[in-house]
């Protein structure tokens, strides 16, 4: 089932199969295979013919055809009336008759599966106030409903999500009588962003496409997150004065060594294999194949975790011997792991300085550099916020995470700092590609953590709390571990070495053996040999008395 009533968040309670009648609606159905034009839509399609030429409009044979195309999509499950009215509005708007505007979210009853399909395509998907509230409108009764078994979020146009729509959030910001409205905005996300933790029901996130800020606050809490070739990922909240949020100090503390970190503080963007590798996804396959996932969730009854896990494994892309590695490997890993140990910005930066001008590895060198010019472009006030935010996240439940985020983007929209309207205002409403703004204070020396902490930390920012609805306002929310399905993590991988992981033997073990232990565990799954030997190749030596055997470097 499709539902056109994206913006009012409503529940189609009639039973009936439901088409939103817009000229873009192709976008939702797929053919399994190859199908012959059905008669019954050559009948229509003759009917429609008949009624144009008799109202004297003329139609392009590019129309025509378009139509054509459109009678031989996959839409067995509609009602012969919902099919007329779909192509009737179809050539509507090929005659020139404006299209209604569409819904910004489209909802699909499949099966077990129920998916949302958000459809921004021209603002990039980006979330405003309107999709939140569909989003979380729906999302509660399909948790509840017996017949629904998975939840899948997914998109139309180049990006899954873009972000958040912060330009319209700084507007309100400004006026005293407007504020309230730019805080509601990220109680509402917020909210949102813990009721996709506490879903009863398993959630699969389709990554298909540009995902920053916002977009990973859809992607982050679930279980199952799906990467393409098409996939860019990046939390770029410091290049607007702003800091990562949408529970990212939650989940960006918990990847491999400080790549949350590095991650949260340069706003550097992981093209959609490197988030496989580094734990932001959890699967990797073309995007060719997307729609044949759709196709086999949906085909699932009462599917378990297992049987989603295995129709995501089973579409997986490998690694071809042309694809590039990721830059965040080897001798530049090492680097970034050290360099941002660090608790405060500055002596991140100072060891970063070291690694540019006394490394002998000329990767490392550069990537120094690089990783220099890029910090010394972002917000000084943001970026320190953005480091305690993840040094804090690291021991708190996504819950109080969530809150305290709220905590610090009430003091961001309430004039605790002017580089967030510097930061939107220079990025997003002037478009300006190079530069960056007039960041007040201008260096990290002038901003001051002690006072850091009593403006942006304040219990007392978020009184209001999240907004939810009401059946997941609770107080405790251990979610799903967020690397559950995903490549085993750096921990793990060290915990079997040193014989501490509930699966270790009792005796040390060769490259081959913790690769074949690992497979085990995470139950055959693609790319787990190449990340232990990657993982292996930095972190381990060899037991000089006893050959082939691996010790962890701590």
């Amino acid at each position: 089932m499709v539902d056109a009533n994206a913006d009012s968040g409503k529940v189609d309670g009639g039973g009936h199969d439901t088409i939103d009648p817009n000229p873009n609606i192709r976008a939702l159905f797929v053919p399994s295979a190859p199908e012959r034009v059905a008669v019954a839509d050559v009948r229509l399609l003759h009917l429609f013919l008949l009624r144009y030429r008799r109202r004297s409009l003329s139609l392009s044979l590019s129309a025509v055809l378009s139509m054509v195309l459109f009678s031989r999509l996959s839409m067995r499950s509609l009602s012969a009336t919902n099919r007329t009215a779909a192509i009737a509005r179809h050539m509507a708007s090929s005659s020139g008759t404006p299209a209604p505007e569409e819904p910004t979210v489209l909802y699909e009853e499949n099966g077990a599966m129920r998916r949302y399909i958000l459809n921004r395509p021209r603002k990039m998907n980006s979330l405003d106030t309107a999709m939140l509230d569909s989003l979380a409108a729906r999302l509660e009764p399909w948790d509840k409903a017996e017949l629904a078994g998975i939840i899948v979020g997914s998109s139309d146009g180049r990006a899954f999500c873009a972000g958040g729509d912060v330009a319209g959030v700084v507007k309100n910001a400004e006026s005293d009588d407007t504020r309230p409205k730019a805080i509601e905005f990220f109680r509402r996300e917020f909210g949102l962003n813990h009721t996709l933790a506490a879903l009863s029901k398993p959630y699969v996130a389709v990554m298909n496409g540009i995902t920053f800020g916002g977009g990973m606050g859809l992607v982050f809490p679930a279980p199952f997150r799906v990467a393409t070739e098409k996939t860019s990922v990046a939390m770029p909240e410091t290049k607007i004065g702003y800091c990562p949020d949408v529970g990212a100090s939650y989940y960006l503390s918990r990847l491999d060594g400080q790549i949350g970190t590095y991650l949260g503080l340069t706003s550097a963007v992981l093209p959609g294999r490197a988030a496989f590798e580094h734990g932001l996804a959890t699967h990797y396959i073309s995007s060719a194949r997307v729609p044949i996932l759709y196709e086999r969730l949906a085909a699932l009854e009462n599917p378990t975790l297992r049987q989603i896990d295995d129709a995501i494994e089973e579409l997986h892309w490998e690694r071809e011997p042309s694809d590039p590695v990721s830059s965040l490997t080897g001798a530049v890993r090492n680097a970034l792991d050290s360099a941002f140990s660090h608790n405060t910005v500055e002596e991140i930066i100072a060891a970063l300085k070291k690694y540019a001008e006394g490394s002998t590895d000329s990767d490392v060198v550069q990537w120094a550099k690089d990783t220099l010019a890029v910090l010394n472009e972002r917000s000084p006030t943001g970026l320190k916020v953005a480091l305690l935010a993840i040094r804090k996240g690291k021991d708190l439940s996504l819950l109080d995470a969530l809150k305290m985020e709220l905590g610090f983007a009430t003091a961001f929209c309430s004039g605790a700092t002017p580089d967030f309207k510097a930061g939107v205002t220079h990025v997003l409403i002037d478009k300006k590609k190079t530069g960056y703004p007039s960041w007040s204070p201008a260096t990290l020396e002038e901003v001051s953590v002690t006072a850091l902490e009593s403006t942006f930390f304040k219990q007392d920012n978020a009184a209001e709390g999240l907004i939810l609805p009401d059946s997941f306002n609770v107080t405790d929310d251990p979610p799903p571990h967020p690397m559950r399905f995903a490549l085993p993590t750096e921990e793990e991988i060290g915990q079997i070495v040193m014989g501490r992981h509930q699966a270790s033997g009792s005796s040390a073990l060769t490259l081959s053996e913790l690769i074949n232990k690992l497979e085990d565990l995470k139950r055959g799954k693609y790319g787990v040999a190449d990340k232990v030997k990657e993982v292996v190749s930095r972190r381990c030596g060899h037991n000089k008395r006893e050959g082939e055997y691996l010790e962890w470097k701590h």
